[in-house]
């Protein structure tokens, strides 16, 4: 039995696991409607992206500042009140979702805002002020600067980004990715360890496969696959007009993650033949390496997301090099290490 055959009846195991199936049709629906998904998402991601305006009474010395800097922002409209008692019965009366007292305190704003309680509107409403309390201080900063005697460096120009934009490229995108990577890692463990507590595994020594050609069978076809259903999701972003670039890049870093997560997968398998320690081990080992990568000076995410919108840096293609070359690493040093064990101290 060659590894090519151990290949292809892994691969017609897999669409007898329920779980495997459900968490692929669940990608599938959030790669094929993801048009639909990022407008109700982005409302969670960023509140401000899909509601009506937010109506602020405003009462202070500077509250036409607040008004202007409001101008700027979609969806706030500041309204002036003479007095405090005034805007805060109206706050009551619900004519307006909040109120701000804007007045100027030891040469600077101070702003002090009362909001609902309700978490959902406070989050909204929070969302809203704050942008216009940036806009606020960047109008401060601009006008203040000529009484300045070292001149500061110059304030940018405001943007008008799309909150979906960045939802689709720094949440939608690397989701994708890397949801396959973790996937192949957790069924290679389910596999192997399956194999050694069923004694199967002592069935297929019978046949001339070596315990090598065993582990490349049952590994390999999830580290094909991996790149393979990313390919997938990226042409119906496509389909849902969320453009990707550099879509080989991006397939690189995914190969290399679903590589390394096969090879520590089957390394664990073999370690612990135990399926349920082997299966919690893998889930927090991906967890801590989650946690350890944002220590890089650019997190895989951010490479993905960056090569998507074809802004890649020298610093994203450095690490994709790493990527390749750690992966390329690992692969060699675990076969070598699988071609040295006996079969029967798996038992």
């Amino acid at each position: 039995m060659s590894k090519t055959t151990i290949a292809g009846r892994e691969l017609r195991s897999l669409s007898r696991e329920k779980t495997i199936v459900l968490a692929l049709l669940i990608q599938l629906v959030i790669a094929g409607f993801s048009s639909f998904l990022v407008v109700g998402l982005t409302s969670l991601y960023e509140p401000g992206a899909a509601a009506d305006d937010v109506i602020v009474g405003a009462t202070g010395e500077e509250t036409d500042a607040l008004v202007e800097a409001a101008g700027e922002v979609d969806g706030l409209v500041v309204r002036p009140y003479d007095d405090r008692s005034e805007a805060r019965a109206a706050f009551e009366d619900n004519r307006v979702q909040a109120t701000a007292h804007v007045e100027r305190a030891e040469g600077r704003i101070a702003v002090r805002i009362e909001a609902p309680q309700a978490s959902v509107q406070k989050t909204f409403i929070v969302v809203q002020l704050r942008a216009a309390l940036e806009t606020l201080e960047r109008n401060e900063r601009a006008d203040r600067s000529e009484y300045l005697s070292v001149l500061p460096l110059s304030v940018p120009p405001s943007v008008d980004a799309s909150p979906y934009f960045g939802f689709s490229y720094t949440v939608l995108v690397p989701l994708l990715v890397f949801l396959p990577v973790f996937i192949s890692g957790a069924v290679v463990v389910d596999s192997l360890t399956e194999e050694i507590e069923r004694g199967t595994l002592e069935l297929l020594r019978v046949t001339p496969a070596s315990l090598l050609d065993i582990v490349d069978g049952k590994a390999g076809v999830m580290a094909v696959l991996t790149p393979l259903q990313v390919v997938l999701w990226l042409a119906l972003l496509a389909i849902n007009d969320i453009a990707i670039a550099n879509v080989a890049p991006i397939l690189a870093i995914a190969t290399s993650f679903a590589a390394l997560a096969v090879v520590f997968a089957a390394a664990l398998a073999v370690a612990i033949p135990v399926r349920q320690r082997a299966q919690l081990t893998y889930s927090f080992g991906m967890l801590a390496a989650f946690a350890a990568v944002a220590l890089l000076p650019e997190h895989p995410a951010t490479s993905i997301a960056l090569f998507a919108i074809n802004s890649p840096t020298t610093t994203t293609y450095a690490h994709l090099a790493g990527y390749c070359l750690v992966a390329v690493a690992a692969v060699v040093a675990f076969r070598w290490w699988i071609g040295t064990l006996d079969a029967e101290s798996l038992g």
